[in-house]
């Protein structure tokens, strides 16, 4: 069983020096700070198993909330601040949270959809008052941590519960993994309503004993001007590329970095490669999911092949399957994954829990293959997946040769419907700043790198992707869009 999240809290917080952020708190101040927070918590008559929704734009005050909720053992849910009082009332309404905390601005959207509705800056003042010390009671690895909905691309937002041992052991292996340790300085770019920003980066210094420089929200010239006193950052390709952008970007800002890593979305291997040239450092991919938190990466002493997310995680196996069972090295299938990081189940879902659960093995949703060397490559999501004519078309694979191509700057590839072959394969582009991009010069060029019957159809020069907040193409919008494309009549 692994050290739970808040036994490793008391433990840092023994050294009085250590920082937990720069210029911010001590992991002892920490400690304090979530004492009162749980004390106050309690004056509001949470108890343990209660949810507590926060809705707030990112602030160092939503970590120090996560981590009283797990000494009290109050559920905490996340919610993303760009969503509407319509929006949030979905999550309000499913989970029956006690109290929901928010911006003052979004209280009097909130007020009457179910909860109790605080405002951060009140619940702050009012915690205050409260003494730090906190009777912490018994917890359990399989008690339920927090609630994150996903993001509802494909309808309605489900609550994936975590447990403490999900978190916990994540934490463990990718501090290990990754090679974290009390000299290392974190820059937190992520937001902290997804598990990216909130789980695996905060629990990574936790865990380690290292601190943090904490930014409100990802700018890339404050990002680049604090480089050099930071030694690892943890981002989703559109940051990686917005900083690329910029001339200041290079190996001198880069000297005293030790490790950059790269998840939420996929990373093109023309953005490693520009990164590696530009800045002397290869970034290191992982593969997650809200369901499992993190599930595969690239090492930290080793290889870190571009187009691939790496290896099964130490403690977590990873299978590939297809509608006869367990597929051999090199074929494509389903990914399926069993480990102590996989979530408890969907809230109050139980047919769709038992719906995505084979044998044990949780069934992603994403498709993938792994190599001789074990290194596995993500080819999409099961829904994304294009037959046309009977013949299987993976998103990815044609998205690699589209983005080998000069000028394009990004790419999505959908499957819309079409009277002859059922889908059609379409790609959807953008340029990059200068660039003039022609349909036809690109079908053209993917001619010698694709079979004919994985050349999209029509390709579609777009100014933008529509993407959500961490990143992720929304193919169900561009195929909604797109939908009548090859309708006649």
């Amino acid at each position: 069983m692994s050290t739970d999240v808040v036994a490793r809290l008391k433990q840092m917080a023994g050294d009085p020096d250590r920082i937990w952020i720069r210029g911010g708190a001590t992991y002892a101040e920490l400690l304090a700070e979530t004492g009162r927070l749980a004390n106050f918590l309690g004056a509001l008559g949470l108890r343990k198993g209660d949810r507590l929704l926060v809705q707030v734009e990112k602030c160092a005050a939503v970590l120090s909330l996560y981590l009283a909720c797990l000494r009290a053992g109050v559920v905490f849910l996340p919610v993303n601040p760009g969503y509407t009082p319509s929006e949030t009332a979905h999550f309000l309404g499913d989970a029956e949270p006690a109290v929901a905390v928010a911006d003052p601005g979004r209280v009097a959207g909130l007020e009457g959809l179910g909860a109790r509705v605080i405002a951060l800056p009140d619940l702050l003042a009012q915690a205050m008052g409260q003494g730090a010390d906190f009777p912490d009671p018994a917890h359990g690895p399989d008690d339920l941590a927090a609630i994150l909905y996903t993001s509802g691309t494909t309808g309605r937002s489900k609550g994936v519960m975590l447990s403490r041992e999900n978190l916990a052991s994540n934490a463990e292996t990718l501090v290990g993994l990754w090679r974290f340790t009390a000299d290392d300085v974190l820059l937190h770019v992520l937001p902290v309503f997804h598990t990216h920003g909130l789980f695996v980066a905060t629990n990574c210094v936790l865990y380690a004993g290292a601190s943090m420089i904490f930014h409100r929200a990802f700018q890339p010239a404050a990002v680049l001007a604090d480089l050099p006193q930071a030694t690892v950052m943890m981002g989703v390709p559109t940051f990686y590329t917005r900083l690329l952008a910029d001339p200041a970007l290079t190996r001198e800002a880069c000297a005293g970095m030790r490790l950059f890593i790269s998840g939420s979305a996929p990373l093109s291997p023309a953005t490693h490669a520009e990164w590696q040239a530009r800045t002397g450092h290869a970034i290191l991919e992982r593969y997650g999911m809200t369901e499992t938190n993190m599930i595969t990466s690239n090492p930290c002493d080793g290889a870190r092949r571009a187009g691939t997310v790496g290896m099964p995680l130490p403690g977590v196996e990873v299978r590939i399957t297809g509608p006869e069972g367990v597929l051999p090295t090199g074929e494509a299938g389903s990914i399926e994954v069993r480990g102590p990081n996989v979530f408890k189940g969907y809230w109050r879902l139980p047919d769709k829990t038992a719906e995505d659960f084979r044998d044990g093995w949780f069934v992603t949703g994403d498709l993938g293959a792994f190599d001789a060397d074990g290194y596995l490559s993500i080819l999409g999501r099961a829904k994304d997946l294009v037959i046309t004519g009977g013949l299987n078309v993976y998103p990815a694979e044609v998205e690699a040769a589209l983005d080998d191509l000069p000028g394009v700057a990004a790419s999505a590839v959908i499957g819309v419907p079409h009277p002859d072959f059922g889908e059609a394969v379409v790609a959807c582009v953008v340029a990059a700043p200068g660039a003039g991009l022609a349909e036809e010069a690109i079908r053209t060029a993917l001619r010698d790198r694709l079979a004919g019957f994985k050349i999209p159809k029509r390709v579609l020069v777009l100014d933008d992707l529509p993407r959500n907040a961490m990143g992720k193409v929304q193919k169900a919008e561009l195929r909604r869009s797109h939908a009548g494309l090859f309708q006649t009549g």
